[in-house]
């Protein structure tokens, strides 16, 4: 019983409005006993707080779904990293979300790795897992912490940027002209190597980021707009070929077509990016600035340009004049 009389006449207030929730009393009367029994039952419909919040028992494709309606889908990739975190789930065998362990993650990972995942694969999925946790909780979707917060990415093991010497790029020039398939790659070529733009950017490049020959690309990788000079040679040629040929479409396949039948070797994955690569190791061997050319390529970070740094004429001086063979 929730009051009950005393052997000395008082009574006994014993309730449990909800579970954990307990409170007793002794009072002279039972009227003030049904009062003080009332007051506590009451305070866990006028306090919320009070009330014990239901397990949060959604699963893990339920928050991706969640996250996608409330943020992901503002963000240039969100319907394909939706569709990365809907796979992982799927191998995750869709767990509870607020129950994802750590060690059933990292295990699956290391098995992906074994089946021939890519560290940065695994590594951008770790990325992606994270957000939909921390983006939910700002939002206040879920109240617990993020499980994976304490999960480390993979070490990926920096690949060797590859970059063309002049003669090469004499090379695949004379290839691209002398038989493509395609008449935009020799022009989407130019803007790459005289620009350091990415293919897709200067591929997607319109009439209106072309002015007074400086070229300015929007929809880029990070999301903002960036422009670099060129030579007037080049923006008459650009022109030219756009009267004749129109805007260029996609014609990533018939460069890497072209490349093939050069004598140039690439590591893999680098084909059309080296051409990113050569534009910043030779503006760096000629004497560029670091930081202009952090600019000039868009990267949001100074670590990402730092890896042309070692180019630098002084730095290769300095390999000379400061080494333990300097006498």
């Amino acid at each position: 019983m929730a009051i009950e009389q005393l052997p000395d006449g008082r009574w006994k207030v014993d309730v449990e409005p909800i579970k954990g929730k307990r409170f007793r009393k002794t009072l002279k009367t039972k009227a003030e006993a049904q009062r003080f029994e009332a007051t506590c039952r009451a305070k866990v419909v006028d306090n919320p707080s009070w009330s014990p919040k239901p397990t949060d028992t959604r699963r893990l494709t339920e928050l991706v779904a969640a996250w996608f309606d409330l943020h992901g889908h503002s963000l240039r990739d969100g319907e394909r990293r939706r569709s990365k975190l809907d796979l992982v789930a799927k191998r995750l065998r869709n767990p509870q979300a607020a129950k994802l362990d750590p060690q059933t993650y990292a295990h699956d990972r290391r098995v992906r790795l074994g089946e021939g995942t890519s560290p940065k694969t695994l590594n951008n999925e770790l990325g992606y897992l994270r957000s939909v946790y921390n983006e939910l909780r700002g939002l206040g979707v879920i109240e617990y912490a993020n499980p994976l917060a304490l999960v480390k990415p993979l070490k990926i093991q920096e690949r060797e940027l590859s970059w063309l010497t002049n003669d090469q790029i004499a090379e695949l020039l004379q290839t691209i002209r002398s038989g493509c398939d395609n008449p935009h790659v020799e022009i989407i070529t130019l803007i790459c190597l005289a620009t350091g733009a990415r293919w897709s950017e200067a591929e997607k490049l319109k009439p209106t980021g072309l002015r007074n020959a400086v070229i300015t690309f929007s929809g880029t990788k990070s999301g903002k707009v960036r422009s670099v000079p060129i030579t007037v040679e080049l923006e008459a040629k650009i022109v030219r070929h756009w009267k004749q040929h129109g805007q260029p479409n996609s014609a990533i396949t018939s460069f890497r077509r072209a490349l093939a039948r050069t004598t140039i070797q690439l590591p893999k994955g680098q084909a059309a990016h080296s051409l990113r690569h050569t534009f910043a190791s030779h503006f760096i061997q000629n004497g560029g600035n670091i930081l202009t050319l952090q600019k000039i390529l868009g990267h949001s970070s100074l670590a990402m340009t730092m890896r042309y740094a070692h180019l630098a004429p002084d730095h290769l001086q300095d390999a000379v004049r400061l080494g333990p063979m300097a006498y």
